[in-house]
């Protein structure tokens, strides 16, 4: 038998219309509050908040609406659920438990670890690190520049050059690829400045 969607609908709402629920059991500490802050600036807001709309009431997501409440947003994400008050009650009383309940992978949440970015905020590199405890892995130590330089030698005037990004058709990345084959140059950056220049001497003209 499959199973009854209780989702109808999506929208947006001002955070100051949701209202609560008054059954809602969840505390939030204050390093819970500033760690979900600071995912949410750093990544931008991902997870709707859920409402039920026969009640009105907030069934997932009070931390965020709190958040969006003293940051002042005008407006963010409704996920919007039909469900009966008892429904209602047994959400409450399971969506966080049963989210508790997974174990971590250690060697998987390590290669996580090792490549995600915190954009250097203390708060989310608090809250990696207790997640690598909590999981029997530790994060590495920052190098330091002695030890970078003996892994992989002093940088060159290169290493330090801009890095130009940009996003084209796939025509246009091909026909790029077609006229690097016809430039000399060692590599590709070689190959690009030769191009540049052509270009260059081509306005100039």
């Amino acid at each position: 038998m499959a199973w009854e969607s209780k989702i109808i609908g999506h929208g947006k709402e001002a955070p100051d219309q949701l209202l609560a629920s008054p059954q809602n059991w969840r505390v939030h500490p204050a390093f819970q509050q500033q760690s979900l802050e600071a995912a949410i600036e750093q990544v931008g807001f991902i997870r709707s908040v859920t409402v039920n709309q026969r009640t009105g009431h907030v069934v997932d997501g009070h931390l965020r609406v709190v958040l969006a409440l003293r940051r002042d947003e005008p407006e963010i994400d409704v996920e919007y659920v039909d469900l009966s008050p008892e429904e209602e009650l047994l959400a409450l009383a399971t969506i966080d438990p049963i989210a508790a309940l997974a174990v971590p992978d250690s060697p998987k949440l390590g290669e996580v670890l090792h490549q995600v970015k915190t954009g250097a905020n203390p708060i989310l590199d608090q809250l990696l690190s207790d997640l690598a405890g909590t999981a029997g892995l530790h994060h590495d130590a920052p190098k330091s520049l002695d030890e970078l330089e003996a892994e992989h030698g002093l940088p060159d005037d290169r290493d330090l050059w801009p890095v130009i990004r940009v996003q084209v058709s796939p025509d246009t990345h091909s026909a790029y690829r077609t006229l690097l084959k016809e430039l000399d140059g060692a590599d590709e950056a070689e190959k690009f400045e030769a191009l540049v220049h052509r270009a260059a001497s081509s306005l100039a003209g």
